[in-house]
C-alpha cells in the first residue's frame, strides 16, 4: 500500500514539474533546472507520507480501553443501565460491561483480583480497604435510599434488634438514625433474604435495606420507615482500583460523562429508572408502585468532614486505630 502511494506521489510530481514548464505564457520555466523547487515538492511528498502514517497511528491510540463495572441490586445502579441503554457509552467510544453481584462478598473478591475495574461500594468498605492496605478510591457518590423495615403492627420500644451486617453501611446509618432514640442489639446477618426472613418472623424487630430490595419486602408484607441521611450525604460511592485509575484514567472520566448524561435522562422521567432496574434486576413489576428512588445528582464528593466521620466510626466499631485522611479515599478529577 506504502508503495502504491509512493508510485502516485512522485506521478503527481512529474505532473507538477510538466504543468510549471507549460503553464507560464511567454516566459516558459523548467523546474526541473530549479533544485529549490524540487525540494519543496519532495518535503511535501514526504509530508503527506508521514502524516498519513501518524494518523493511522493516531487512530490506534484513541481507542479506548474496555471497563468491567460491578453493580449491586440496588436504585443506585440505574444511571449505569440507562447510559448502556441510550447508547451514552457507545456514543462516547467506550466499551462498558456491566455485572450486578448480589453480595458485597462477590463484589469484593472481584476488586481485589482485578476482574472488575470498579464498582458501586460505600464509603465504609472504601475506608476497611484502604486501611487494610488495598488501592482503592472513591471517583463520585451514588445516590441510594435505605428503608428501614419493620413487621406490620410493630409496637415502638426503647430495646430494639437489628438486623445488618457488621461493618457496613447498614450498620453505619443505623447508628446514624436511630443511635440516639433505642438501645440497640446488633444482629448480624448478611444475607437479603435471611434478614428478611427474620423481621417476619419476628425474631428481630427490624432491618435496613436498600431499595428496590426494600420494596421486595415490603410486597411480602413488611412495612418501611423512612430516615434522610443527617449531613445530606449518601454514603455510597463508585470506586475504582489504584490500577484502573492509573491505566485507564481516560476510559474513566467519560465514564463519569455518560454517567451524568444518564442522570438528566432520570430527571426528566424518573419512571425510565424504575423500568430499567424491574427489568435489569428482574423484579416483579407491582414493586413500580411502592419503589422509593432517590434524588439523583450528578457525579460528585462530600467534604472532608463526612469522610472524617466515617473514618472515626469505622475506627469505633473495628476498636483499632485507622491512619488515613481523607484524602486517601478518594479521587477528585472525575467531578465538576
Amino acid at each position: 500500500m506504502i508503495k502504491f502511494k509512493k508510485i502516485l506521489i512522485l506521478s503527481a510530481m512529474f505532473s507538477l514539474i510538466f504543468t510549471a514548464g507549460c503553464a507560464s505564457g511567454s516566459t516558459p520555466r523548467n523546474d526541473a533546472n530549479n533544485p529549490a523547487a524540487l525540494t519543496e515538492t519532495k518535503n511535501a511528498a514526504s509530508d503527506e507520507i508521514v502524516n498519513e502514517g501518524n494518523s493511522a497511528a493516531s487512530s490506534e491510540e484513541a481507542t479506548l480501553p474496555a471497563l468491567k463495572i460491578g453493580l449491586m441490586p440496588a436504585v443506585d445502579s440505574a444511571p449505569m443501565f440507562i447510559a448502556e441503554k441510550e447508547g451514552y457509552f457507545k456514543a462516547l467510544g467506550l466499551d462498558v460491561e456491566l455485572i450486578v453481584f448480589n453480595n458485597a462478598q462477590d463484589r469484593q473478591s472481584a476488586l481485589q483480583t482485578h476482574s472488575i475495574d470498579g464498582a458501586m461500594t460505600d464509603f465504609i468498605a472504601v475506608v476497611t480497604n484502604v486501611n487494610g492496605g488495598f488501592d482503592l478510591k472513591a471517583t463520585t457518590m451514588t445516590s441510594g435510599k435505605f428503608p428501614v423495615l419493620v413487621k406490620k403492627g410493630f409496637e415502638d420500644k426503647k430495646d430494639i434488634k437489628v438486623g445488618m451486617m457488621e461493618v457496613s453501611v447498614s450498620n453505619f446509618l443505623i447508628d446514624e438514625w436511630l443511635g440516639d432514640k433505642y438501645n440497640i442489639e446488633k444482629v448480624f446477618i448478611n444475607e437479603i433474604p435471611a434478614r428478611l426472613e427474620m423481621i417476619g418472623s419476628g425474631n428481630i424487630d427490624m432491618g435496613l435495606f436498600p431499595e428496590p430490595m426494600a420494596s421486595m419486602g415490603a410486597l411480602g408484607g413488611l412495612e418501611k420507615v423512612i430516615y434522610e441521611p443527617a449531613d445530606g450525604y449518601c454514603p455510597d460511592v463508585m470506586a475504582f482500583t489504584g490500577k484502573a485509575l492509573e491505566e485507564k484514567a481516560e476510559a474513566i472520566r467519560l465514564f463519569h460523562e455518560a454517567y451524568n448524561q444518564a442522570i438528566d435522562t432520570i430527571n426528566e422521567d424518573e419512571n425510565q429508572a424504575k423500568d430499567i432496574l424491574i427489568e435489569r434486576l428482574k423484579l416483579k413489576e407491582e414493586v413500580k408502585e411502592i419503589m422509593l428512588l432517590p434524588s439523583y445528582t450528578k457525579a460528585s464528593l462530600p467534604d472532608a468532614a463526612y469522610l472524617l466521620k466515617i473514618i472515626d466510626w469505622v475506627e469505633e466499631v473495628l476498636g483499632k486505630d485507622i491512619t488515613i485522611t481523607p484524602e486517601d479515599l478518594v479521587e477528585g478529577k472525575f467531578v465538576a
